[in-house]
């Protein structure tokens, strides 16, 4: 998988993509994550990226001219299957969405900032909006490194155990199951004596037990699917 990722704030990317899973990944050259400075394709002598929206509204909007001439930049290399903007009213991010993506071999993600992106951007050269809450936060950064290493850890051979992440909270409309590890009695805080039984079909009948009584607790609305 190829990752590019257009941002106005590129070292705030440094740091998630040097660590842990997605590290690991990038060594094993399983994906390739490639970030990319808007402001290297600033107008001007001061490289310019922002300015002022049309109507008098308040804060500063990222310019089409920039985004543009980068997008159309990278496109000349590769075919990308999405180019996705993170924005907070774009589509609500879940596991089967990553799941999806993760299928994809070349995506292009725009992280947005200030007040967001001239809308002529959006709508013709954007295929998709993904937001990860109702909710606002400083740009599309920490939103951006939120998906990648969400579809990143489900590309064959980044998890050690190939099955891990088909247990996971929500592959298949469920909260997983509680776990547990050694002692099994720790001042008299118990393990479920089923988990310690060596019984394989008891105790996949009590985690898909568990998996349904913690989705209706938590996310009853799971359920209905």
């Amino acid at each position: 998988m190829h990752i590019d990722i257009i941002t106005c704030l590129p070292d705030l990317l440094t740091s998630p993509f040097s660590h842990s899973i997605v590290k690991r990944a990038i060594e094993k050259k399983l994906v390739t994550i490639c970030i990319h400075n808007l402001r290297d394709y600033g107008i001007g002598k001061h490289k310019q990226i922002d300015d002022k929206p049309y109507g008098g509204q308040a804060g500063m909007v990222l310019m089409i001219e920039p985004i543009v001439n980068c997008i159309n930049s990278l496109q000349k290399n590769r075919t990308y299957d999405e180019v996705i903007y993170m924005s907070p009213d774009g589509e609500k991010y879940n596991q089967p969405l990553a799941n999806t993506l993760s299928l994809k071999k070349k995506l292009l993600i725009l992280c947005g900032h200030y007040k967001g992106i001239d809308e002529r951007v959006r709508t013709h050269f954007i295929t998709r909006e993904i937001s990860i809450g109702d909710y606002v936060i400083s740009g599309g950064e920490l939103a951006a490194t939120v998906v990648v290493d969400s579809l990143v850890r489900l590309l064959p051979g980044v998890l050690n155990d190939s099955t891990s992440a088909l247990t996971d909270s929500f592959q298949n409309n469920l909260i997983a199951p509680p776990v547990y590890t050694r002692p099994a009695n720790f001042k008299n805080l118990k393990v479920p004596e089923v988990l310690l039984s060596g019984h394989a079909k008891h105790i996949e009948e009590w985690a898909m037990a568990k998996a349904i009584e913690r989705t209706k607790k938590k996310r009853n609305y799971l359920l209905k699917n």
